[in-house]
């Protein structure tokens, strides 16, 4: 959590607010299908470690962010330049909304998505 003394008292963000707004970032990103640990849903997946993976993750140390986000590319998309765009995205909007300094932003392709139905 990030806290910060005004004047007038504290401000507070926490890191699932950052995190929210990394997993909104990611997904504005043309390619990006979904943003998802790509853990699967059986029994295995359920008790496995990879099922316990946030989609999102915020690390905070001395009021600076680092961010993993995992993301589920469109199949046909170019994936490091997809993965690219989400690192600056994310970094950028984090920036602009909270004011805290992002140091890195871990971009995970998790898995591929169907491609796009075109109408």
């Amino acid at each position: 959590m990030d806290i910060r003394n005004t004047a007038g008292g504290s401000l507070q963000i926490s890191q699932d607010v950052i995190a929210k707004i990394a997993r909104l970032a990611a997904l504005e990103v043309d390619g990006v299908a979904e943003v998802s640990s790509g853990s699967t849903q059986s029994m295995r997946g359920l008790l496995s470690k990879t099922s316990l993976q946030k989609d999102v993750s915020v690390s905070m140390k001395d009021g600076v962010a680092a961010v993993t986000v995992h993301v589920i590319p469109y199949y046909g998309s170019k994936v490091m330049p997809v993965c690219k765009k989400v690192q600056e995205n994310v970094k950028q909007t984090i920036q602009i909304m909270t004011g805290i300094t992002v140091t890195r932003v871990n971009v995970v392709a998790a898995g591929l998505a169907e491609p796009r139905a075109t109408e």
